[in-house]
């Protein structure tokens, strides 16, 4: 399987039963966001749930507010967070935002669960118990 880069999804795009992606059933590649057409060969794809755990395969730190709208700043103001790649073990690399309390504890490599809710795929290391 590829692994298929995804761009951060309109708020829709994440349903609360977890993230879609799609299959080929020409070459087998798997990709997110869900596409009628497989990025590999151009076949038609077929929609496939994919994996709810991961793993972090890069990341930075997001320092300043991004553009409003669609940023909608917490009530508290904002603060900086993490943000990076999270690899499925489907295969899949996806575009997510990393919840932690301490930036310091993000490490490549960290276990990762998906945190149910909408807006932009979010992950976190303990499965969305933060509050």
């Amino acid at each position: 399987m590829t692994n298929v880069p995804a761009a951060v999804v309109p708020p829709a795009a994440v349903p609360a039963a977890g993230l879609r992606g799609c299959e080929c059933p020409e070459c087998g590649v798997v990709a997110y966001p869900q596409a009628a057409g497989c990025p590999r060969c151009g076949h038609a794809t077929v929609p496939r749930a994919l994996s709810r755990e991961g793993v972090l395969w890069t990341w930075t730190v997001q320092r300043f507010a991004p553009k409003s709208p669609p940023y909608q700043p917490p009530a508290g103001g904002f603060r900086p967070f993490a943000v990076g790649y999270v690899e499925l073990s489907d295969g899949v690399r996806v575009a997510a935002v990393i919840d932690v309390d301490d930036l310091e504890s993000v490490r490549i490599g960290m276990p990762l669960r998906l945190v149910e809710g909408p807006g932009v795929p979010r992950f976190s290391a303990d499965g969305g118990a933060r509050s």
